[in-house]
C-alpha cells in the first residue's frame, strides 16, 4: 500500500506552496484565495537510507522506495458545505485519501492577506474542521433514507450500519467529528464504506516563518495544543525553506539543512509522522533484479505483507524467509546471515516487523 495523503486549509496559509515544494511540482500559487481551482497531485519518495545501503550490496538493476501520495485540494473558507467559495465540489475529492495533512499559518506576513483578517491558528482549525463536519453530515444525510429502507427490509448489515449512522449524525450536528467519538472497532468498520472524511486521522502542518525553525513559536504552540487534545501529530514546516529545497540536489540540500541547523526536511519530517500517526512501518525486498521498500500496517502477518507485493503471493503464501536488515548490513551478506544462525523461516502467524529483509516462498 502506498500512503495518500489530503491536503487542506484556508486560502494562503501557504497550502500550495509546501505542497510544491513537497512534491516539486508546479501548481499555480498566488496571493489571493481558490489559486488552485483543480486537484492536484503528486507521487513523492519516501526517504529511507536504507534502500542506498542494500543497493550498494546487491547493485539490483533498479530501486525503488515507498510512496507518498499528496493531494492539493483547494482553499476552503467558512461556508464551503454549503457552496462558498469554490464550494464543496473539493471535499469530495479527499475521500479516497488514508490522512488529512492540515496546513495550518503559524507566520505574519502582511503582504499575504488572511481570509479572516488575522492569523488564530485555534480558530482557523476550528473553521476546517466544521466544513468538514458538516460535509459528513451532508453525506450521512444522503445515506440514512436508502438505510432505513434496507434495514426495514430485514437486511442485518443495513439494520446494523443504520444505527451506527443515526450515531454518527448525532456526533457531526455536536460539531464534532468522528474520530473524536468513542467508538467499537465493529462500530468504526462499519462507518469505513462512507469514506467520511472526519473519521480520517488528522496530521497538522504548522507552516512558520524561517526563523521560527525547527520547534516553532507561540502560533505553533496553539497548534499543538490542539493536536494534544486529539492525539494528533504535529509537524513544523517552513513552506519557503522547502521551496529552496526543492531546487537543490540531494547533496546540497544536506549541506543546507546543516547550514540552518535542521536534522531533516519538512518532507521527511511530514513522512515520519504520518506514518507514526497511522502506525506504518516498511519491509523490504532485495535482490540482483530490484531493491524495494513496501508499505503495510504495523501489526500485519506475513500473508498481508505478501499480499502486498501481488494478492497471488497471499493467496499462495507458503513461508517467508526473513532477516532483519540490521543483521544483514553488520554482516555484509545473506550467506554470513545464515552463517550465524540469523536468516528465519516464518510461517502465516509472523508479525512483520520494521526492516525485515523477505523472501517469500508461494504457490501460484
Amino acid at each position: 500500500m502506498g500512503l495518500k495523503i489530503g491536503i487542506v486549509g484556508l486560502p494562503n496559509v501557504g497550502k500550495s506552496t509546501v505542497f510544491n515544494a513537497l512534491t516539486r511540482a508546479n501548481s499555480a500559487v498566488a496571493n489571493y484565495p481558490f489559486c488552485t481551482i483543480d486537484p492536484h497531485v503528486g507521487v513523492v519518495s519516501v526517504p529511507d537510507a536504507r534502500l542506498d545501503r542494500l543497493s550498494e550490496m546487491y547493485k539490483p538493476e533498479k530501486v525503488t522506495p515507498a510512496t507518498v501520495e499528496f493531494v492539493d485540494i483547494a482553499g476552503l473558507v467558512k461556508g464551503a458545505s454549503t457552496g462558498e467559495g469554490l464550494g464543496n465540489q473539493f471535499l469530495g475529492q479527499i475521500k479516497e485519501v488514508d490522512a488529512v495533512l492540515h496546513i495550518v499559518r503559524c507566520f505574519q506576513d502582511p503582504d499575504v492577506v488572511h481570509v479572516s483578517g488575522s492569523v488564530d491558528p485555534k480558530r482557523d482549525i476550528e473553521i476546517i474542521s466544521t466544513e468538514l463536519c458538516l460535509r459528513d453530515l451532508d453525506t450521512l444525510e444522503n445515506q440514512t433514507a436508502r438505510l432505513e429502507k434496507a434495514s426495514k427490509s430485514g437486511d442485518k448489515e443495513a439494520k446494523a450500519q443504520f444505527e451506527v449512522v443515526k450515531k454518527a449524525k448525532e456526533v457531526l450536528e455536536h460539531g464534532l467529528p468522528i474520530r473524536k467519538a468513542k467508538w467499537s472497532v465493529e462500530d468504526f468498520a462499519l462507518l469505513r464504506p462512507l469514506q467520511l472524511i472526519t473519521q480520517k486521522p488528522v496530521l497538522y502542518g504548522a507552516n512558520v516563518e524561517e526563523k521560527d525553525l525547527p520547534n516553532g513559536g507561540e502560533l505553533v504552540q496553539k497548534v499543538q495544543a490542539v493536536a494534544k487534545e486529539e492525539q494528533s501529530e504535529v509537524a513544523v514546516i517552513c513552506g519557503k525553506v522547502e521551496a529552496e529545497l526543492s531546487e537543490l540536489a540531494p547533496e546540497e540540500g544536506t549541506l543546507f539543512l546543516k547550514e540552518m541547523g535542521l536534522s531533516e526536511s519538512g518532507l521527511h519530517q511530514l513522512i515520519r509522522v504520518g506514518y507514526r500517526l497511522l502506525g506504518l512501518i516498511t519491509f523490504l525486498t532485495a535482490g540482483e533484479k530490484e531493491v524495494r521498500a513496501w508499505t503495510i500496517r504495523k501489526g500485519s502477518k506475513a500473508p498481508q505483507a505478501a499480499g502486498a507485493i501481488h494478492s497471488d503471493f497471499e493467496r499462495g503464501f507458503i513461508r517467508a524467509e526473513i532477516m532483519s536488515y540490521d543483521d544483514l548490513i553488520k554482516l555484509g551478506s545473506t550467506q554470513a546471515v545464515k552463517e550465524k544462525g540469523l536468516y528465519r523461516l516464518e510461517g502465516k502467524e509472523y508479525e512483520v516487523k520494521d526492516g525485515d529483509v523477505i523472501y517469500f516462498r508461494f504457490n501460484v
